[in-house]
């Protein structure tokens, strides 16, 4: 369980939002025995500790459910450390070329559409490695460690770019941007690497 300096139990909120993989990031966090609250409710979201924001699914659909709700509007503002990941990570971008999707804006760089080859399939599905690791969540990780992705969109490598990988481009694996904090990957389902990930960000 969780514990900030003083001995109190650390609160962690996971959005809620039509985000297929919250099962998932449950399981992941049980492992390292975290105290969590799946939840949309704006208050409870701002007296978290710490925030994430998962995601499987389509950009513009999500968005429409965060707007619904003004979440689009409470994210942006939050304090706390906030991870996103996998779709999360993209609706924390400017704009997605997925159905023409204006998203949050937390990070500058837009969402695009993996360019069509006949050497690679789209969507990206599988393992592959991360490398230059450059922030506090991939503490005591190895460059080239592996992790799992699924998308078929991906964050060209921009100011906020703090971990890459490469599929038909390099482009960006990871983004950090104050504390906002967001993986291209699926952290819950990564491993070894993934539960990593997660335990630094609890501790942050």
């Amino acid at each position: 369980m969780e514990r900030g300096a003083g001995g109190e139990v650390m609160k962690t909120v996971i959005i809620k939002y039509n985000a297929g993989n919250v099962q998932s990031v449950m399981y992941a966090l049980d492992r390292i025995g975290a105290t969590y609250e799946w939840t949309d409710d704006p208050d409870t979201i701002r007296a978290a500790d710490k925030v994430i924001f998962p995601g499987v699914g389509e950009a513009s659909t999500a968005m429409a459910y965060l707007r619904e709700r003004e979440l689009d509007k409470l994210i942006p503002s939050l304090r706390q450390p906030v991870l996103g990941t996998c779709v999360g990570m993209q609706l924390m971008c400017r704009y997605s070329e997925e159905n023409d999707t204006t998203c949050m804006g937390i990070f500058d760089v837009d969402v695009l559409r993996f360019p069509r080859t006949n050497s690679f399939k789209v969507p990206q599905t599988g393992w592959n490695d991360i490398y230059d690791l450059n922030n506090p969540l991939c503490k005591g990780l190895n460059e080239h460690d592996y992790v799992y992705y699924n998308h078929g969109y991906y964050s060209p490598l921009c100011d906020q770019t703090a971990a890459k990988t490469d599929y038909i481009i390099e482009y960006s694996a990871m983004l950090q941007k104050d504390n906002f904090f967001a993986a291209q990957f699926h952290s819950e389902i990564s491993g070894n690497v993934g539960q990593k990930i997660f335990e630094n960000f609890l501790s942050l």
